[in-house]
């Protein structure tokens, strides 16, 4: 039987039950009185699934204590043995990475590496738009021209089967460095390095693929010793680009990649390196940078030269020794970042103008929408977007001039939309498609589209429904708004860094009066919140127009709200003010 809902919140503003994350009261007591932690300490750790053996090194979590034998990866020796071979026979090494930020930290990582043996790696990133995702036959045949004799292939490359034959038939040597999933048919290399590959034993499928390119590092290093050599390439420097790669692509933070981020936040803190230096200061942000810095600040405007600019800027920024030449890729990646807005605006409202919301979220509806001109790079975060103001898994599709379509989905928890559009594509709706649980991708012709909308609706909207029936949205403690004050957020940062499976903390405040309330540009809220006691905090409420949480916070009867959100403390002009983010709300029944 679920216990009561919290504040009798059973289905608030965004449709949704709030229930406590940590609901074992006798754990938290268990976990106080063994390690001699706080409440507020024990109640986080026990909502994310930590007892007393794990709790030291889940608050202090240091990566030798995590860190394998960088041999426990399949084929990890010989990729080791063939990199370090390839360097002393001062061959001709080039890197193709994937165009997002965990390829591009990967592809910087290896560049960086070999730089500190004397030699420079060649780069290849594909064009998103003309190249797509992966190698090519293509792409092999122009590192080839180029002069290339061993491609390392970082972020991608696993299931590139046709694409590694022709470079086998082209003489290039390849090496595999990835983490995506992948099936029991191999492509052609000399070395696949992937914790997801069916016969891996590492048990590190959890790692981004930056993370896997670390221990590849770790690998080489070990080797180079053992060769003799004293002098090796410094990886403490590489650990604030495997932790800006390990964040953006939301992987696990648990275990191994915990280490890594809370390590390498203080390494990129410390602007070791210039891209990051030259990226920070256009960017107007300044260390000690959190997750929050690398996942919304830094790694957008990494990414967005693979959505909309050149694709090998983000790699080429994070391997640079010039200062200047990393202040030129820093301007540029953040001028095609505001051009990235500017079209992810234009699509998100068109896209939020077509949507019949209220027949979909009555009939659990997969929101399928589509249009000519929308932009390939940008349909993914406009349907993550849709899909956070509805709460249904929404897939957004973009139509060419010549009537082909690229779609992107993203999904929620309990719909399974790669697996359906996989059974499209068996089905011929789709010239390509694929995905995992919480996000997919295809290709397909626009004459089709309108038959594979109704074919995903059918097949998903039983467990769509019952999905939403089941939502709940997890609160780690309910306070009064005097408890907020620095010493909480001390508190609350030590169970960080916060990321995918650990996720930031929400709590929630009962009966609040909205004191003030201010409409910014962006379609945000800024306003404040008193309690009964006359305790005030200042808040703001992200895209509360598109979430239309804005209607009750402008409303001018002010009506009593139960509030949920995360508290964060800001530093400005040397001074420190506490906000609470409003991430969803009630309206309080009447007594």
């Amino acid at each position: 039987m679920p216990l009561s809902s919290v504040l009798d919140v059973d289905n608030s503003f965004r449709g949704r039950r709030w229930a406590y994350r940590a609901q074992d009261d006798g754990a938290i007591e268990s976990l106080q009185n063994q390690l001699g932690l706080d409440h507020l300490t024990s109640r986080l750790l026990v909502g994310r699934g930590i007892d007393a053996g794990a709790a030291q090194d889940y608050l202090d979590p240091k990566i030798m204590n995590f860190m394998p034998d960088p041999s426990t990866l399949g084929d990890m020796d010989k990729a080791v043995k063939a990199i370090i071979d390839a360097v002393e026979a001062k061959k001709n090494i080039a890197i193709f990475a994937d165009y997002d930020v965990d390829g591009a930290t990967s592809a910087a990582q290896l560049i960086r590496w070999g730089r500190g043996l004397g030699q420079e790696f060649d780069l290849y990133v594909p064009d998103r738009i003309r190249e797509g995702y992966g190698p090519s036959e293509q792409a092999f045949e122009a590192l080839k021209s180029r002069g290339a004799e061993l491609v390392i292939t970082v972020d991608c490359g696993a299931a590139a089967y046709s694409a590694l034959t022709s470079a086998e038939y082209l003489g290039l040597e390849i090496i595999v460095i990835d983490h995506h999933l992948m099936d029991h048919k191999f492509p052609p290399c000399r070395a696949l390095v992937n914790p997801n590959r069916p016969d891996d034993k590492s048990e590190l499928g959890f790692l981004a693929a930056a993370g896997v390119t670390f221990m590849v590092l770790a690998g080489l290093n070990r080797e180079l010793r053992r060769r003799g050599y004293e002098d090796v390439p410094n990886l403490v420097n590489m650990l604030g680009l495997t932790a800006l790669g390990t964040i953006c692509d939301v992987v696990p933070l648990t275990s191994l990649n915990r280490a890594i981020v809370r390590q390498g936040l203080k390494v990129l803190s410390g602007v070791y390196n210039p891209g990051i230096a030259a990226l920070a200061d256009v960017s107007q942000v300044a260390g000690p940078f959190t997750t929050y810095h690398a996942g919304f600040v830094l790694g957008p405007r990494i990414n967005a030269g693979g959505r909309i600019g050149q694709a090998d800027m983000g790699a080429r920024m994070l391997s640079t020794e010039n200062t200047q030449e990393a202040y030129g890729f820093a301007a540029e990646l953040d001028r095609v970042n505001k051009e990235r807005k500017r079209l992810q605006e234009k699509i998100l409202f068109e896209a939020n103008e077509s949507v019949n919301e209220k027949d979909n979220l009555q009939n659990g509806n997969v929101i399928v929408t589509s249009m000519e001109g929308w932009h390939a790079g940008i349909i993914g975060i406009v349907a993550g977007r849709l899909k956070d103001r509805l709460g249904l898994p929404v897939i957004v599709i973009g139509i060419d001039e010549d009537g082909l379509a690229k779609g992107s989905g993203r999904s929620i928890k309990g719909v399974n939309l790669g697996a359906s559009i996989k059974k499209a594509k068996e089905q011929g709706l789709l010239i390509s498609g694929g995905g995992h649980a919480m996000a997919g991708g295809l290709t397909i012709l626009a004459q089709n589209i309108e038959k594979f909308e109704q074919f995903i609706q059918d097949d998903l909207r039983e467990d769509v429904i019952s999905a939403r029936n089941s939502s709940t949205y997890k609160v780690d403690g309910l306070l009064s708004v005097s408890a907020i004050s620095s010493e909480l957020v001390r508190l609350i940062d030590r169970v960080g860094p916060f990321g995918a499976n650990n996720p930031v903390p929400v709590f929630a405040f009962a009966n609040l009066r909205i004191a003030y309330a201010e409409r910014l540009r962006g379609g945000h809220v800024r306003c404040s919140f008193v309690d009964n006691d006359g305790s005030r905090i200042s808040a703001i409420c992200f895209s509360a127009e598109e979430t239309g949480m804005a209607d009750i916070l402008l409303d001018p009867q002010k009506p009593r709200i139960h509030v949920a959100g995360r508290i964060k403390q800001d530093s400005w002009n040397g001074r420190q003010r506490i906000d609470l983010q409003v991430t969803d709300l009630s309206v309080v029944k009447n007594m």
